[in-house]
């Protein structure tokens, strides 16, 4: 815990307790923007010379986490939080680090990030591990969102599953008189990386991306057929995060309420006076279950989570692909039987049966949870005795499972194994 210099988070004396959420919401945290102004200088100077800023951070309490997050992301940092140096989190964490290739994270560095995009496309900013080259641009929209005013971007680290939100205005007029000239013309984005491959090599990458304009009442079922109902959700998570940092009055319920509430507007179906009648695509469907479980989660929620966790949490969702990132917001769980191979069930308590075996991860965690039928079998060996050889693959399916999520997740994600009725579960 730093308590000397710009960047203290407290001050020595025991009296005084290190700043909570209730501290930062009524700005009285006097050693915070100190702090953050600190890191951020720290931060222009790595992102000059082309240097990584990764943390590992073992502790009961709390670090700095909050403050050096700037630091971290603007270089493109790894971080990683447990509770103690000899945590498995760690442990394997950093293992992690410096396997193979193949295995590893597949590490680069000394990104450059370059968009062109058409005319009527404005970029307003990415929100993720990245740094603004402000290199001024026609493409540049007049709103930031996230490091925005340039057209470059630097990524001083970036690996194999980096993950970038691109976020644009559109410039272009429409009314009733253009539509129909839009129809049929095509938009593009291209993204220009270059980067120092983990062997050695400088390469080059450019990604080219052509879409068609949609406009009108008649364009919205090809909306529909073109939406990603969990890159949206990813979308959705990064920008409230990054407006519950910057906005200080901003209300993040009802931001999300509202945005659900005009998406379902526009795309579903339904009677007026009849509320029964409401109906969403599939391709919609599962958007407003994300939403439920988005305000639910510690990324909106920061009740019973330091200042520290928080900042961890959403380092991780600002650069994980969209599938981690779903992970984060709505938990898998999956449930394992006799009767049936491994199925995905709702997050809730009517899953839990004696007789099945329930794997939720939740990113972070990944837990295996037996019925007490099922731990009762397990306690007495069955496993292990001829005949019961069904059982005794029951028992190591999800196992198999949570082993293939931790080797491809990092930071290595934490493993419970608990029973009904039992201390853990």
């Amino acid at each position: 815990m730093t308590v000397v210099q710009n960047f203290q988070i407290v001050s020595k004396s025991l009296t005084e307790p290190i700043r909570s959420h209730k501290d930062l919401d009524k700005d009285s945290a006097p050693l915070f923007d100190k702090a953050v102004k600190f890191y951020d200088q720290i931060a222009k100077q790595l992102v000059h010379q082309g240097h990584v800023l990764d943390l590992f951070a073992c502790a009961v309490d709390q670090v700095g986490v909050a403050e050096m997050k700037v630091a971290i992301e603007k270089t493109g940092g790894i971080v990683v939080l447990a509770e103690s140096f000899g945590h498995s989190v760690f442990k394997d964490s950093l293992l992690r680090i410096f396997q193979s290739a193949d295995n590893g994270l597949g590490l680069s560095f000394n990104g450059i990030l370059e968009i062109n995009c058409s005319k009527d496309v404005k970029i307003q900013g990415i929100i993720g591990p990245c740094s603004s080259l402000e290199k001024k641009s026609p493409l540049s929209a007049d709103t930031v969102i996230g490091q925005g005013n340039t057209s470059a971007w630097k990524m001083c680290g970036l690996d194999k599953k980096t993950s970038l939100c691109f976020v644009y205005d559109i410039s272009r007029k429409v009314g009733p008189d253009t539509v129909a000239q839009q129809t049929g013309e095509q938009l593009y984005l291209q993204f220009v990386t270059y980067y120092q491959h983990h062997e050695g090599q400088m390469r080059l990458r450019t990604t080219t991306i052509s879409r068609q304009w949609a406009s009108g009442a008649a364009t919205v079922q090809e909306l529909i057929d073109g939406f990603d109902q969990e890159a949206a959700a990813a979308v959705v998570a990064r920008l409230v995060s990054f407006k519950m940092e910057t906005e200080a009055d901003f209300d993040p319920i009802r931001w999300l309420d509202r945005a659900l509430i005009r998406l379902c507007t526009k795309f579903g179906d339904y009677q007026k006076e009849t509320p029964s009648s409401f109906s969403l695509s599939p391709r919609l469907s599962i958007f407003p279950q994300f939403m439920f479980n988005l305000r639910r989660s510690q990324f909106v929620q920061v009740f019973n989570n330091s200042p520290d966790e928080t900042a961890y949490f959403r380092m991780m969702l600002e650069r994980e692909n969209v599938g981690n990132a779903v992970a984060m917001i709505q938990p898998s769980l999956i449930s394992y039987s006799f009767q049936s191979g491994p199925m995905p069930v709702l997050l809730d308590a009517t899953a839990i049966a004696p007789d099945k075996i329930l794997l939720l991860d939740s990113y972070f965690s990944v837990v295996i949870f037996h019925g007490i039928t099922i731990a009762q079998w397990r306690k007495a060996g069955y496993q292990d005795q001829e005949g019961h050889e069904a059982f005794a693959q029951l028992l190591k399916a999800p196992h198999d499972e949570s082993d293939a999520i931790i080797k491809e997740r990092f930071p290595v994600p934490r493993l419970v194994v608990c029973d009904q009725y039992g201390s853990q579960a």
